[in-house]
């Protein structure tokens, strides 16, 4: 067994800006390493593919807060928040997975195939009138933000408005402006889903959340907190990411001219291309935090029972012993298997409409826009001050 590691404290202004050349440095250093997170809690993090990989099914992990003895648990949720599908062990996790699944079939999700069509055409017209209007426009809020919001709204019920105030929340969560910025945030999303839940019950509708209502209501197959915690994983989970892989795919395909004229040419790649992001340019940095249930090696390095286990997601993806040029941003990649939408029984509920909404999203803007580009050079942009999610603040595009 290796000795313990000296405490690192890789999560400053560098790796905000880009956090993969310290993940390889981290990888050099070793499989397992002990970091200080920016609020000085420690953690354990894992940097490499395999023990990542590993890691995801590994059942001495466990995903429960209620297993942390000490250090980083995560965002400070009050408990009706907390019981979603990301923070309960198996037992739970298959009885709440399958109350939701039915909204996330393969037959299910095709049939929103030409509402996402749609509201990608609605949404390129408006940053196609805003680009004519002033010569440049934000692509978060002129189409990456809105288009999932529109989908994800559409199956549970929730006007593009309030979504959008949602969408706001969220991205106070993960990078606050201001001290107590978080916990306000946390508030208001909490607020919001009562009120939510509240107005489904007075008047159900044909959608998700009127079902969920009716589980827990009617067959009593959920609690309370279960219910609004599964309503606030499936808004944050069906905005937050995709709306930062859209933003952040059309960064990348922009920086890589050659892979984009390849793509231009044969449209048939986009799902190729998609794969690839997801390895490439994922925002998020760690899958959820886990806990030992006992005291466990991983790579030879003994973590104590109740220790707080990061799995390094985005270090993965870069792994050099997995992938072939791993920083190499390539469509044609023969192995595009990746970590990025989870592994196991942890496994994205909703990864066919990500990919479906990613692919649509991009097809539309190159279609749309063949000559777009960036409005201001690579380094003017700006990035969440987050050691969880590398993700724009804004695009700035304009067309050449």
């Amino acid at each position: 067994m290796t000795p313990p590691t000296t405490l690192l404290r890789p999560f400053d202004a560098e790796f905000f800006r880009d956090p993969y050349p310290v993940y390889a440095r981290l990888r050099e250093l070793g499989a397992v390493l002990e970091v200080a997170l920016p609020d000085g809690a420690r953690a354990w993090l894992v940097t490499r593919e395999e023990e990542v990989r590993v890691a995801f099914t590994d059942r001495r992990l466990s995903v429960n807060k209620a297993r942390s003895r000490n250090g980083y648990q995560g965002f400070s949720l009050p408990p009706a928040l907390d019981a979603n599908l990301a923070n309960v062990d198996p037992d739970d996790h298959l009885r709440l997975r399958r109350l939701v699944s039915k909204g996330f079939t393969p037959r299910h999700v095709e049939q929103l195939r030409e509402r996402v069509v749609t509201a990608a055409g609605h949404y390129a017209d408006r940053l196609a009138a805003q680009l004519a209007e002033c010569g440049q426009a934000d692509l978060l809020p002129e189409f990456a933000t809105p288009l999932p919001l529109v989908v994800i709204g559409h199956l549970l019920g929730v006007p593009e408005a309030d979504g959008r105030a949602f969408s706001r929340w969220v991205a106070a969560m993960f990078a606050p402006d201001h001290p107590g910025h978080t916990a306000e945030a946390i508030d208001h999303i909490h607020r919001y889903l009562l009120g939510l839940i509240g107005a489904r019950r007075a008047k159900p509708g044909d959608d998700l959340l009127s079902s969920l209502i009716a589980a827990r209501d009617e067959g009593d197959r959920l609690s309370e907190d279960e219910l609004v915690s599964l309503a606030f994983l499936l808004l944050m989970a069906g905005t937050e990411n995709v709306q930062h892989l859209i933003a952040g795919g059309v960064l990348i395909l922009l920086s890589h001219p050659e892979q984009l004229a390849d793509l231009r040419r044969r449209p048939e790649l986009m799902p190729e291309a998609v794969e690839e992001l997801l390895r490439y340019g994922h925002p998020n940095q760690m899958a959820v935090r886990r806990f030992p249930l006992e005291d466990i090696e991983i790579a030879g390095t003994r973590i104590p029972a109740g220790d707080t286990v990061l799995l390094g997601l985005a270090s993965a993806h870069r792994d050099p012993a997995r992938y072939p040029e791993p920083d190499r941003f390539d469509i044609h990649r023969a192995d595009k298997a990746h970590l990025a939408l989870g592994h196991g029984v942890h496994y994205c509920l909703g990864a066919a409409l990500a990919r479906m909404e990613i692919g649509i999203a991009l097809g539309t803007l190159l279609d749309r826009f063949p000559c777009l580009e960036l409005a201001v050079p690579v380094e003017q942009l700006e990035w969440r001050a987050s050691f969880r999610s590398h993700a724009l603040r804004r695009l700035p595009v304009k067309v050449g």
